[in-house]
C-alpha cells in the first residue's frame, strides 16, 4: 500500500522506515531536504514540496502529517486539503486536541475528503517495538488503510492473552483501535498521556523516598544506603508495579544513578492539561492526574530528584529534551 508521510523526525522517520519493511510505499517530504534524501536512500520516494508529494500519490491518496501539534499541524492539514481531491484521506498522526479534529474533519467532509486522528504512542524505539494507535474519524477510511495500521502496530508478540477475551486477528490485540468519530483517538491518546503523568510521578516519588532514606534527619539505625539501579532491576522482574516506564527508569539509573545530567526541570506537552480540562468538562474527580501535572509547574521553580526521575523517563520513551544539567 503506498502513503505519503509529511515530517521525518523522532517518529515519522521511524514509521516511514517500519512500514518500508512491511512492504509499504511511502512518499516523503519534510522542511529538511536532509531528511528527505536520507530516506530516499533508505528505499522512499522523495518529493521537493506538498504538492510534488501529493502528485507522487496514486488515488485514492493518503497522506499522514507527523509534525509538531498546534499550528504547524493545522496549516499542513488545512493546505493538503486545498490538494487533495474527495475520497483522499488526511492523516493526523500527531498530538492534536481532539476538538481540532472534530472541526477539520467538518471542514475536509465538504470537501469530500476523509479525515482521520491517529494518537500514536511508542517514541523513539517505535521502529523495533511498534507503535500502539488510537484511531478516530472516518470509519471507512480507516477499512480501507487498516494494513498501514497493521504494519506499524507492535503485534500480538509474547504478552499472554487476556482472559476471557475471545476472537483470534483482533486489532486491539495487535495494537491498534478503531475509537470511533472525529477526535476519539486523539481523545483516547490524550487521556493515556494524562495517565502517563500519574504513573510517572508515581515512580518518581517513590524513587526520591528511597534516596533520601539515609537522611540525617533520620533515626540512625533507620537510615538506609539503597542502591536506586538495583531496585528499579528487581522491580523488573516478577513485580505488580512493573511497566515500560519501570524499564526505561532502570536504564537512566544504570547510566547516572544520581541522575546529575538531569536539572529537574520537566516540561509538558499538552496532552496532561487537555485531560484535566476535559476531566472539568465532564465533572469528574482526576486528582492524581491533576497533581502531576501541577507538580510539572512547580519542577521549574524548584527542583527535586523526583524531577530528575520525570526528566529521564520523558528522554528516554520519546526523546524529549528538557534543560541540561547546568543549562
Amino acid at each position: 500500500m503506498q502513503l505519503g508521510m509529511i515530517g521525518l523526525g523522532r517518529m515519522g522517520g521511524n514509521m516511514v522506515r517500519r512500514l518500508m519493511r512491511n512492504g509499504h510505499e511511502c512518499v516523503v517530504f519534510a522542511r529538511s531536504p536532509d531528511s528527505v534524501k536520507q530516506l530516499a536512500g533508505e528505499g522512499a520516494v522523495g518529493s521537493s514540496s506538498m504538492e510534488d508529494l501529493v502528485g507522487r500519490l496514486t488515488t485514492p491518496r493518503a497522506a499522514w502529517v507527523m509534525v509538531p501539534a498546534g499550528d504547524p499541524t493545522e496549516k499542513v492539514v488545512m493546505a493538503l486539503g486545498g490538494l487533495m481531491e474527495p475520497g483522499d484521506t488526511i492523516i493526523d498522526g500527531g498530538n492534536s486536541y481532539f476538538k481540532d479534529d472534530v472541526r477539520r474533519a467538518r471542514a475536509l467532509r465538504e470537501k469530500g475528503i476523509q479525515y482521520l486522528d491517529v494518537g500514536t504512542s511508542g517514541g523513539v524505539w517505535g521502529l523495533e517495538r511498534g507503535y500502539c494507535m488510537m484511531i478516530g474519524g472516518d470509519e471507512k477510511a480507516y477499512r480501507r488503510l487498516d494494513p498501514l495500521f497493521e504494519s506499524l502496530a507492535p503485534g500480538r508478540g509474547d504478552i499472554p492473552r487476556t482472559p476471557g477475551r475471545g476472537g483470534e486477528g483482533n486489532a486491539v490485540e495487535q495494537g491498534y483501535l478503531y475509537c470511533g468519530p472525529p477526535g476519539a483517538g486523539h481523545f483516547v491518546k490524550m487521556v493515556h498521556n494524562g495517565i502517563e503523568y500519574g504513573l510517572m510521578q508515581a515512580y518518581a516519588e517513590g524513587f526520591d523516598i528511597l534516596r533520601n532514606a539515609g537522611s540525617r534527619e533520620l533515626p540512625e539505625d533507620h537510615r538506609y544506603r539503597l542502591h536506586l539501579p538495583d531496585i528499579a532491576e528487581v522491580w523488573r522482574r516478577g513485580s505488580v508495579i512493573s511497566s515500560w516506564l519501570l524499564d526505561l527508569t532502570a536504564m537512566a539509573l544504570l547510566e547516572t544513578p544520581t541522575l546529575s545530567n538531569y536539572t529537574g526541570f520537566v516540561q509538558d506537552s499538552g496532552e496532561g492539561r487537555w485531560t484535566i480540562m476535559a476531566a472539568i468538562e465532564e465533572g469528574v474527580p482526576a486528582d492524581v492526574l491533576t497533581s502531576a501535572l501541577y507538580t510539572r509547574f512547580r519542577s521549574r521553580q524548584d527542583h527535586t530528584f523526583a524531577e530528575k526521575v520525570l526528566s529521564a523517563m520523558r528522554q528516554k520513551f520519546g526523546g524529549h529534551l528538557e534543560r541540561p544539567a547546568g543549562g
